[in-house]
């Protein structure tokens, strides 16, 4: 209904009650009984006309008296209408008063039927009868329920109009509940405002659920502090205290993060007793949920458990989402088990939830065996259970299991949707099997879904990265025939990838084609033609393209910055970069490690190594964890100015930042401390018990001392400070990389590897991750430095590798020879 038709409804003049009218005294039995009668008939009667004519023409009541009675106790929309049309020709006085529209108005809310309400409010406009204020607001409700917010909203003005009144306090708590659920929230406010102006003592305009409607509002826009003064300012004024407005608050405060905020008035409503729900105990868990505080959670629980309140499976959902997020060592079979434990069965989103994380942690295996259990649970697994496990087994490419798994899927009768395929399709690009990835788009086209624009532009993405330019051109091409027309991302991957390929000219054009057509590049356009500008040179067009960018009303990111600085280190124009960086900070655009690493590196290649690592404690400083191309950049440049020690201390603080090393960093070691200089290494051995030294370079002194060249040396350092950090498989890849150097690894390798296994807590699988051939001196050897080893980990006492080692040794000596014997 228009807000114009609303207006063109006007009060009759000096409109007088007619006589007969039944509103002022109660329901007599007469009128009842023929109310009752009447719809039996309706009900009942095929030929229910005839009838209704023969029962009105033997009573003295006339059809208008009785038709708003019969219409507000029907119960079918269908009849209602029919019995309405048959009233207004069978009265013969007059046609049918406001009480019977106004009736037909509310059945026809009831049952929502909305071109029908509208013709009815147009005939009583026709005819100039005033709808009733209750009939108004049945018709606001109809249109609130439903979720029509704008016509709400004309038909809510248009009653303060007609009636100068509100609706009454269900229909504006509908619409004020609209309002809020649409975050149209600055409306909100003027509703409340109204409604609780327009309050007094003979007409009510608000209740608790009013206040509690509009505290909800505030935590949504999150000012949740408002809402609870709002609560104290309406005390005693309609509002009354109850567990739903500290539901509601706790609820804002924990979706908030202020969860100490939650928990005061969490113990306040027990002080003023009030007993908590379950809504209470769900939100106090999502709250603590987001801090990692599980102790609290634990505390939680059990007082829910002593409530005798059932801990439900989504408040254990979150809780399990919560300890993956946040890096918890849980382990799914626990999980379930304690779930099981608590009498509370886990739902198919436990599973997923699982299934999800354990894929993420490339644990495919297992999450199969997840998924397995819920089959046999009964569960009906969905795309969201599946869609994880197509992406692990992509990644770890097994793209024929994962494409079982779509196929498997489709069988158990879910559609397989672009979701899922596009699922597949990035699986295999990242995995570097673009053509296995064209051959699934082409299948998905067969089955009649089509790939969307995300999809292509993973699709062209990879056969960039694959260097097959002309195919990406087709799948531009094919984008345009299907109209689906390329966005910024897509144009964005396509000029990234022609630079990548060094074709410049191409990038540009691509560039300047996307502004004609009038898409915006976005930031992460011209950050792509920026950094096309900085791989080939070209510094003044580069920084032209951020003056162009801020014209488009972009603010320049920090990727942007950072490329910049790095194309004028690149160009060893290390002042331009340093003032790159102060413009950086003067417009507060905080640099990240790539930032602090490329000026790292711009100070390594001028040789001015202190300012290098000054720059590197000031990226610490900032809460900044530096990458392994950042210890990389520092790493090389002290091994290649013979600074041997200072390499060493970096290497071992990257591995106590858990920073993985790659092979570069390998390499810079193995090559600095391989073509160390005899003297530098007579004079380290000299001074061995002078100065407090680093593991690698101890160990490598003492190694060279016995007899190891430097490159052997070397290799053994890096394998025994790996493995005193825990990193064994990063030292059995490097094994192995040895191995087929033709570097086969000693008694020193055998002991550090050990320790590495034992420190993680496995060495009953010794056997099975390294294999033994060393002689009885050898075994002798590698005991020697695994009771070194132990002086670092151990107070004077002997380690498990040790025992291990001590245990092989006996295998070969005499049983009188002891371990002390063997002590350097």
């Amino acid at each position: 209904m228009s807000k114009a038709l609303l207006s063109r409804i006007k009060p009759l003049r000096n409109l007088k009650p007619k006589p007969s009218s039944p509103f002022s005294f109660p329901l007599k039995c007469d009128i009842k009984k023929l109310v009752n009668d009447t719809i039996k008939i309706l009900k009942s009667h095929e030929k229910w006309e005839q009838s209704l004519e023969t029962q009105f023409n033997e009573s003295d009541i006339p059809v208008i008296d009785i038709s708003h009675f019969v219409l507000d106790r029907i119960d079918d929309v269908e009849l209602g209408l029919k019995f309405f049309d048959w009233a207004s020709k069978n009265s013969s006085s007059c046609s049918l008063n406001g009480s019977a529209y106004s009736s037909l108005l509310k059945l026809l809310s009831r049952f929502r039927v909305f071109p029908e309400i509208e013709f009815t409010l147009e005939d009583m406009r026709t005819k100039e009868i005033v709808p009733t204020r209750d009939a108004l607001s049945n018709v606001l409700c109809a249109y609130a329920d439903l979720g029509f917010v704008d016509k709400a909203l004309v038909f809510y003005h248009g009653v303060v109009k007609l009636h100068n009144s509100l609706p009454s306090t269900y229909a504006c708590n509908s619409l004020l509940n609209l309002l809020v659920k649409h975050r149209r929230l600055g409306t909100a406010h003027q509703l409340y405002d109204e409604m609780v102006k327009r309050d007094n003592g003979d007409d009510k305009c608000t209740d608790n659920y009013t206040t509690c409607i509009m505290v909800r509002g505030l935590c949504l826009e999150g000012r949740t502090e408002d809402g609870r003064k709002l609560i104290e300012s309406r005390w005693g004024k309609g509002c009354v205290p109850n567990i739903v407005f500290y539901n509601t608050l706790i609820d804002g405060y924990c979706k908030k993060g202020e969860v100490g905020s939650a928990y005061e008035l969490f113990i306040e409503l027990k002080l003023k007793g009030f007993v908590p729900t379950l809504e209470t105990f769900g939100s106090m868990v999502n709250g603590f949920c987001k801090t990692g505080n599980f102790e609290a959670i634990d505390l939680l629980l059990m007082e829910m458990k002593d409530r005798g309140l059932s801990v439900s499976v989504q408040v254990y959902n979150n809780i399990i989402d919560a300890q993956y997020k946040l890096g918890c060592d849980i382990r799914a079979k626990d999980i379930l088990k304690e779930t099981a434990e608590n009498c509370c069965e886990p739902d198919l989103v436990t599973y997923n939830t699982l299934i999800n994380y354990l894929c993420r942690g490339g644990e495919v295996m297992e999450a199969e065996k997840i998924l397995e259990q819920a089959i046999k649970r009964g569960m009906v697994p969905n795309k969201f259970t599946y869609t994880p496990l197509v992406h692990a087994y992509c990644k770890q490419g097994e793209y024929y299991r994962a494409s079982d798994l779509l196929i498997e899927m489709s069988k158990k009768g879910h559609k397989v949707d672009m979701v899922s395929y596009g699922a597949l399709i990035h699986g295999l690009v990242v995995a570097g099997e673009v053509d296995n990835a064209m051959t699934i788009r082409d299948r998905m086209m067969e089955r009649g879904v089509l790939p969307d624009a995300n999809i292509y532009n993973v699709l062209m993405n990879g056969l960039f990265k694959k260097g097959n330019l002309s195919m990406a051109k087709v799948m531009l091409s094919e984008m345009l025939d299907q109209n689906i027309a390329p966005d910024a991302f897509i144009y964005a991957t396509l000029v990234d990838g022609f630079i990548r390929h060094d074709n410049l000219d191409e990038a540009k054009k691509l560039f300047q084609l996307t502004i004609e057509k009038g898409i915006d590049p976005g930031v992460v356009g011209y950050n792509s033609m920026i950094k096309g500008f900085c791989k080939f040179g070209m510094m003044e067009d580069a920084v032209l393209c951020i003056d162009r960018m801020r014209s488009a009303r972009h603010v320049p990111d920090v990727f942007t910055f950072s490329t910049i600085i790095d194309g004028y280190v690149k160009q060893c124009d290390l002042y331009a970069a340093l003032k790159i960086f102060g413009l950086m900070l003067k417009q507060s655009c905080k640099p990240n490690v790539v930032t602090y690493t490329s000026l790292i590196n711009g100070y390594c290649h001028k040789g001015e190594l202190k300012i290098a690592e000054k720059l590197f404690s000031l990226m610490q400083s900032h809460g900044l964890e530096p990458s392994v191309v950042t210890y990389g950049v520092l790493i090389r440049s002290l091994c290649k100015e013979a600074k041997l020690a200072e390499a060493a201390s970096y290497f071992e603080l990257m591995l106590i930042n858990r920073c993985i090393p790659n092979d570069v960093i390998f390499h810079y070691l193995v090559n600095g401390f391989a073509n160390m200089n005899a003297a530098a290494v007579s004079k380290g051995l000299n001074n061995f018990s002078e100065n407090a030294k680093s593991m690698f370079e101890e160990f490598f002194l003492r190694m060279i001392g016995d007899g190891w060249t430097r490159k052997a040396a070397a290799y053994n350092c890096i394998l025994i400070c790996l493995c005193q950090h825990r990193m064994v498989k990063t030292a059995l890849q490097l094994r192995d990389k040895m191995l087929s150097l033709g570097l086969c690894p000693d008694a020193v390798s055998f002991a550090a590897l050990i320790h590495g296994i034992c420190l993680g807590g496995s060495s009953k699988e010794c056997k099975n991750v390294i294999s033994c051939y060393l002689s009885e001196k050898e075994l002798r050897i590698a005991l020697k430095y695994s009771l070194e080893l132990d002086k670092s980990i151990t107070q004077g006492g002997i380690s498990e590798a040790s025992d291990i080692l001590q245990a092989m040794v006996e295998d070969y000596e005499s049983p009188n020879q002891d371990l002390n014997s063997l002590k350097v």
